[in-house]
């Protein structure tokens, strides 16, 4: 069983900054999972914006965040973070992190989201 916590989202102008954190919680190994980043803008599909092996410390982003965002880990407080810079109004959405095992492709468990609003 694994629990993720997000927090960190809120109101911010367009051209600022916010970060996300994902607490994980887990009886296996922080480093037996990859980390992926979620967002859903009102009636919009799930999109995939990024995403860490944390045990490697590989990451993918989608090219709509590529440069703009940055996801990291701290391994010693099993977290993961979503550095958002440069937001624009079309990033406006709730966000969810989410785990998968490394070896599994979907992701089988997932943060309550974090709504943020870019305001322009």
């Amino acid at each position: 069983e694994v629990q993720l916590v997000e927090s960190g989202g809120g109101l911010v102008q367009a051209g600022g900054s916010l970060r996300l954190s994902c607490a994980v919680s887990t009886f296996t190994s922080f480093d037996d999972y990859a980390i992926g980043w979620f967002r859903q803008a009102p009636g919009k599909g799930r999109e995939q914006v990024s995403c860490i092996n944390v045990a490697e410390g590989s990451t993918y982003y989608a090219d709509s965040v590529r440069g703009r965002f940055t996801t990291s880990s701290n391994n010693a407080k099993n977290t993961v973070y979503l550095q958002m810079n440069s937001l624009k109004p079309e990033d406006t959405a709730v966000y969810y992190c989410a785990a998968r095992g490394q070896a599994v492709l979907k992701y089988e468990y997932w943060g309550q989201g974090a709504q943020v609003t870019v305001s322009s």
